[in-house]
């Protein structure tokens, strides 16, 4: 038994957390740039992905500015109109963040589920 384990009054602790990518000590991608991103890809617009998420184009646009500028290479690409309307396009380099960010939260709460486990022993 280890010292926690010896405080603990019964076996239904639960570990909680929550997490992101920081550059330079600000939040720079996590949950919700991930969600937003998902969405742009699903709708193909920015307006779109913003009111499913129930948030302004204006933050919505925001937050792609700031991923835009985080990053080496832009995540989200906008398409001015024309005869087929315009359009908003996630880029290859988007696609791996997402990736890395999907497999990161995978293994982040396979070590969460460990450690409840640990501490329910």
């Amino acid at each position: 038994m280890n010292e926690i384990t010896s405080i603990l009054k019964n076996q239904n602790y639960q570990i909680k957390t929550s997490f992101w990518i920081d550059l330079d000590g600000n939040r720079c991608f996590g949950k919700g740039k991930m969600q937003l991103l998902e969405l742009i890809d699903k709708t193909g617009s920015i307006n779109k992905a913003a009111k499913e998420m129930k948030m302004s184009y204006k933050k919505a646009w925001t937050m792609i500015s700031e991923l835009n500028a985080q990053f080496s290479s832009p995540m989200v690409v906008t398409q001015s109109g024309g005869k087929e309307g315009g359009g908003t396009v996630l880029t290859d380099e988007a696609k791996i963040l997402m990736k890395y960010y999907i497999e990161l939260k995978e293994r982040f709460e396979i070590f969460i589920e460990q450690e409840t486990k640990n501490l329910n022993q």
